[in-house]
């Protein structure tokens, strides 16, 4: 065994999550000589060194169209697009550049172990370890050993009973898997990773050994039939399935190709798993298929690399030094001349920044392009054992998906935190006779897998007022239809909360989560706080998954260590499940039409008891937060171990069915465009910024993230608003910001996704009709209407302000912004 102990000093950037920052320095050294074991972003410390002509040069080799990949999405000939392509691209390139490759990598031939510290302000840094075992295996693009990685990740992390997930999540050397367990296939090599977060360092060697005899023991004893056959039930359902909301699906198709594409493999390969699928269902057949894998694999790579990747409290601050010493250094080789030239060089930057670029160059839509016109699902509602259902007929490809919907209860005080817990363990737990074990490896063997949650959205006509439902849902092939309603009444009408060790590691583990995903989640959570105290909806997402939040899980968490509160816990998760089964409910149907019928029939067998009438004077849990609310304006800023900041400013707003609706959220994209992206993205430096309603809070809100700046931002929000009331904009500009609206409006989902969406706008109150009439209303805002509802709505005393940024520089500005400070 070889070890090397290592530091690496983060300066800046995009690596500020421990998690982000894990895997950037196992692909370090996972990959000693290939393009995998750079920063694709460039290490901080290097990037000053960097000339302007060696920065030229490289893009001018790299980003050459010989290394180019042309993919297009829809029904024109490929000919056409070519011939576009050569005309307006290709043509002005006279000289053939250097065509690059991605090499294998050099393999190690011995495993290797080494040490890196991470920067952590925090004065306990006992349980704040990651320690990761991973390999390098086979080529991605080869479509048979990347269906072969996947399915050995499945069988030994796929769920809670699976051999290394087991064994991870019940060890004492750790709280939780780490992220990054599992198989990745984005590198020309395919990686497998195992480990623990929240470890301590000296519990490496036991961490590797666990994770080692563990993969001895599935490959001397195998794995059963059935697992075998779960897995690959997995593997085809997500083929099968039709994803979409977030991007187009002719971009996800181009992505998903992309790997393949830049290696070399055949595209088409990538997405036709039919063939891998049948191959490996003759390979499992064999008894020694799992075993060999696991023992050639795995067992007897050579290329394995333990990282431990332990936290330093004085790193941040050697950081800085050696920053200021490297500028301090940079400084001195400055003569006057040089200095003089940096300066034009500023100047010269600052003056292209502010000149404006030409629009016609490229093809654009125009809003006489838009039709006025919104397509929008369709459902029939009809009852199942006098249980209202509502059934939506959507091209699947073969999916069922099932929803459970219940208004939420009026919990008191005493179980109202715990919501959002008891949804994150319903589908976790035991479900009757079978304990969690089994019931996880139940799900996984008829479904997609199950999940709870809830949504609030305001009423339509009061943004003092809202509406919460809780979800409870499935999807699984159609073959399996009958065995995910079974699944899903079963999961719902009979869970244990009896298994109390399990309970102890959800929440453990959800903590240990929420810790390792502040920084990502800032933003949001920065967005949520400056949002609290102006309606009881905004109160009620603060109190359940805010930065309040976070605090109350680290004292649940604590006091759990407890036998008997443990034993007090789950008591009131049983106690809301009561609640919550006592509320009236309804489900939701999304399949192909021909399955309809089937899917009735078994609905009818199992869901015959349901509670289909409102209980005599039952008060949901919106009418009694409604009741107790009281308005109230806020100025936090949270400390938190970040190197850049997270800013918000929030003002009430309008309800949807609201005349002034449709302008603020024009507003939001005129903002943005027009004057925010400019001067805290560009200038500013700021990774980015937003402005926007969201008729789903009532809220309108400004946000910069990765800031590195803090007064000046909250001051570009003021001056935001002042540069719309002149009299200097282009008609563009409201162009513009009118089709990215309509284009997220119009972006086309999975059928699946447009459906429940569908659903759920419907159960908001937010008919059809009501929703073409928003969009109509939308493609007629004027800049005379953007100026109103601004003066309007967005006045300065009414809103609220929050900070997420480190103590230094909140306790240096918050005089200044009038921020109470709190701490996590």
């Amino acid at each position: 065994m070889i070890y090397k102990g290592i530091v690496y000093n983060e300066m800046k950037g995009a690596l500020s999550s421990p998690v982000q920052f894990l895997w950037q320095k196992f692909s370090e050294i996972l990959f000693p000589t290939t393009t995998y074991h750079y920063n694709s972003g460039g290490e901080p410390e290097d990037i000053v060194k960097l000339s302007w002509e060696q920065l030229k040069t490289f893009h001018a080799t790299h980003y050459h169209p010989s290394n180019a990949v042309f993919m297009t999405y829809g029904d024109l000939p490929a000919e056409k697009h070519q011939a576009y392509f050569q005309e307006h691209a290709l043509a002005r390139f006279d000289k053939p550049g250097k065509r690059l490759h991605i090499v294998d990598e050099k393999r190690y031939t011995q495993p290797l172990a080494q040490e890196v510290v991470y920067s952590l302000d925090e004065a306990d840094l006992s349980h704040k370890t990651h320690i990761v075992l991973g390999w390098l295996l086979g080529h991605s693009s080869d479509p048979l050993e990347a269906m072969k990685a996947r399915l050995l990740s499945g069988i030994l992390f796929d769920n809670s009973a699976s051999p290394l997930t087991l064994a991870l999540e019940t060890t004492d050397l750790g709280m939780a898997p780490s992220p990054l367990c599992g198989v990745d296939s984005q590198s020309r090599e395919m990686i497998f990773v195992a480990g623990l977060e929240n470890s301590d360092p000296e519990h490496a060697q036991a961490v590797e050994s666990l994770i080692l005899d563990t993969l001895k023991k599935v490959a001397e004893e195998g794995v059963s039939q059935d697992v075998l056959e779960s897995v690959l039930h997995r593997l085809e359902l997500q083929q099968r399935e039709i994803s979409g909301g977030r991007m187009p699906y002719g971009l996800q198709l181009i992505l998903q190709t992309l790997s393949p594409v830049l290696y070399d493999s055949d595209p088409v390969a990538a997405l036709n798993i039919d063939p891998q699928l049948a191959q490996l269902r003759e390979m499992i057949l064999q008894p020694d298929f799992i075993k060999n894998l696991i023992q050639e694999w795995l067992l007897d790579n050579t290329h394995r690399v333990r990282l431990v990747m332990k936290p330093d409290a004085q790193l941040h601050q050697r950081q800085l030094d050696a920053e200021k010493a490297q500028l301090q250094a940079i400084k001195k080789q400055l003569d006057a001349d040089k200095t003089q030239k940096i300066i034009e060089q500023s100047k010269a930057l600052q003056a292209r920044q502010l000149a404006k670029s030409d629009p016609e160059i490229l093809p654009k839509v125009a809003l006489k392009d838009v039709p006025d016109e919104m397509l929008i699902a369709e459902g029939q509602q009809r009852r199942v054992q006098k249980m209202p259902v509502s059934w939506y007929a959507q091209g699947t490809n073969g999916m069922v998906y099932q929803h459970l919907i219940a208004e939420l209860p009026a919990l008191d005080d005493s179980l109202l935190n715990l919501f959002p817990f008891y949804t994150d363990c319903l589908n976790e737990v035991g479900v009757g006779q079978r304990d969690y074990l089994q019931t996880q490896a139940w799900q996984s063997a008829v479904s997609g897998g199950i999940s709870a949650g809830y949504s609030s959205r305001i009423d339509v006509h009061d943004i003092q007022r809202f509406n919460s439902f809780f979800t409870f849902s499935g999807k699984a092939l159609r073959r399996n239809q009958d065995k995910l309603v079974n699944l899903l009444h079963d999961s719902f009408t009979q869970p244990r909360f009896d298994e109390l060790g399990r309970l102890r590691e959800l929440v453990n583990q959800i903590r240990t989560s929420v810790e390792h995903s502040m920084v990502s989640r800032a933003g949001a959570l920065v967005m949520d706080a400056a949002s609290n105290g102006f309606t009881p909806m905004s109160a009620l997402s603060s109190q359940w998954g805010g930065l309040e939040s976070i605090i109350y899980l680290k004292k649940l968490d604590d006091a759990l260590q407890d036998p008997e509160q443990l034993q007090i816990f789950a008591g009131q998760l049983q106690a809301i499940h009561e609640a919550v089964v006592q509320q009236p409910q309804q489900l939701l149907v999304i399949s192909e039409a021909d399955a309809q019928q089937e899917i009735e029939q078994a609905l009818n067998s199992h869901w015959s008891s349901a509670n289909h009438q409102a209980m005599p004077n039952q008060e949901s849990l919106a009418q009694r937060l409604q009741q107790s609310f009281t308005t109230k304006t806020t100025r936090q800023g949270w400390i938190i171990s970040s190197q850049v900041s997270f800013n918000a400013k929030a003002y009430p707003a309008v309800y949807y069915h609201h005349a002034d609706a449709p302008a603020l959220m024009i507003l939001g994209e005129f903002l943005n465009n027009g004057y925010l992206h400019h001067a805290i993205r560009e200038q500013g430096g700021a990774y980015g910024t937003s402005a926007g309603y969201n008729p789903s809070s009532g809220l309108f809100r400004f946000s910069s993230h990765r800031d590195p700046h803090m007064v000046e931002s909250f001051a570009h929000f003021d001056q935001a608003l002042e540069w719309l009331q002149s009299d200097q904009h282009e008609t563009r500009l409201l162009e513009e910001a009118i089709l990215s609206v309509i284009s997220r409006i119009d972006r086309p989902g999975s059928p699946a996704g447009e459906a429940q969406g569908a659903f759920f706008s419907l159960l908001y109150g937010r008919d059809p009709d009501s929703r073409r009439q928003f969009r109509h209303q939308l493609l007629n805002v004027t800049l005379a209407d953007l100026q109103r509802v601004a003066s309007t709505w967005l006045k300065p005393e009414q809103a609220n302000i929050a900070v997420i940024s480190n103590k230094e520089k909140l306790e240096k500005h918050a005089p200044a912004l009038e921020l109470n400070l709190m701490t996590l």
